[in-house]
């Protein structure tokens, strides 16, 4: 049984980002149910409304990126707009920025201006490089802060030039550190009595952090993690093999007793036998022998044959799933990882589901993106300003 309360019901976040990794996580938290305000520019409010497929004009990615959000516009540049976001921060909880470090300052609008307001407030500050060091003020979206934190340069094959994944990682994994880092500080907050603080996210670090082993095994061995395409180095085997029908398959059987299974349903009772295959460093000295034998059964057969075939062993593997793989996918379908909402027109439009879940207190949609500054009235109106001033402030390009 559930209760009828989302976890962060009762929180009031204030979102003053753009595009991906501020407002990622703001989402997240709009999902489990907090009260995120969006606050957008007056004149085309967060370019994402206008990035990648648009339907009747609006970004398909922003009804996802924006569900349970109000919109609310303000001009910060004019004063009376500033004086509106100081009200809602003198309110909130969290404020999610993704500014360049030092905007917010120059508006009046920084850490020591907002917290001396709301000395409860937690801010989460997401940028390219941090709020310090010698590379602060400088410009950086997702795709810089991969290279740098390391993950462009490991993935791709040897012999070709690093390559990015097929979406802003990046920017997303900073996200999810933001939402860590502002929950952190609620907590302090709530179990030590202390005040709000800074939840400084740096693109470049939050990838960093990413990296495994990568420091120390530099630091000890000097060693230098390269491109290895599909398969990892001292795991062994897990990689990518493509079917007789030309579908590509994932197998992962560095398991021990996985391995075994995976070769005896080969029919190479040989190498699961072998007491030099029984542990992963043996196998991974003979990586390149195993990925033949894998590779060729594998070619031998249909993606369904080798799909079913390794679910009997119980050994993991999986087709590369596009999207559409996904919209037909029992385990998707079971899980509610794609949900139907309606757009704004009345059409029918599926969006992902809400990770994670929770048994008693899960997230959910409530409503999808909204139109540019939809939730004005309401909000300022919940802020003490009258229809009167709500108009005045229009008329002077405030909101």
């Amino acid at each position: 049984m559930t209760d009828t309360a989302k976890p962060l019901a009762g929180l009031k976040v204030i979102e003053l980002g753009t595009l991906i990794a501020g407002p990622f996580a703001s989402r997240i938290m709009a999902e489990f149910g907090a009260e995120v305000i969006k606050v957008e520019a007056p004149d085309g409010g967060d370019p994402l409304r206008k990035w990648r497929k648009l339907y009747e004009g609006t970004s398909l990615w922003w009804y996802v990126q924006a569900r349970n959000k109000k919109s609310v516009t303000l001009n910060l540049k004019h004063e009376a707009g500033r004086e509106v976001l100081r009200r809602l921060v003198a309110g909130a909880d969290i404020v999610v920025e993704n500014f360049r470090p030092g905007v917010l300052e120059k508006l009046g609008l920084g850490w020591d201006a907002l917290s001396a307001l709301n000395p409860g407030l937690v801010m989460v500050r997401l940028s390219g490089f941090g709020q310090t060091g010698p590379m602060a003020a400088q410009p950086g979206f997702g795709a810089i802060g991969e290279s740098m934190g390391g993950l462009r340069y490991v993935t791709g094959f040897p012999d070709r030039p690093p390559v990015k994944t097929g979406i802003s990682i990046g920017d997303s994994i900073a996200a999810l550190w933001g939402v860590i880092g502002a929950l952190m500080a609620l907590r302090h907050k709530e179990v030590n009595g202390g005040r709000g603080q800074v939840v400084d996210v740096a693109l470049y670090e939050a990838v960093f952090a990413m990296m495994e082993s990568l420091v120390p095994e530099f630091d000890v061995f000097g060693f230098v993690r390269e491109r290895t395409g599909n398969i990892m180095p001292g795991i062994t085997p897990s990689n990518t093999h493509t079917t007789r029908d030309g579908k590509h398959v994932a197998v992962g059987a560095n398991g021990d007793a996985i391995f075994r299974r995976l070769m005896q349903t080969m029919g190479r009772a040989d190498l699961a036998d072998d007491p030099a295959l029984a542990d992963n460093a043996g196998r991974d000295a003979r990586r390149d022998e195993l990925y033949a034998a894998i590779g060729a059964w594998v070619a031998a057969h249909d993606e369904t044959e080798v799909l079913a075939a390794l679910a009997a062993a119980d050994v993991p593997a999986s087709r590369i799933y596009s999207v559409a793989d996904m919209f037909a996918d029992p385990q998707f379908l079971a899980r509610g990882m794609i949900e139907m909402v309606k757009l704004p027109d009345g059409r029918d439009c599926r969006v992902p589901g809400i990770v994670p879940k929770l048994s008693d207190t899960p997230g959910g949609t409530e409503w999808i993106g909204p139109a540019l500054g939809e939730h004005n009235e309401a909000v300022l109106g919940g802020l003490g300003y009258s229809s009167d001033e709500i108009a005045a402030l229009r008329a002077v390009g405030a909101i």
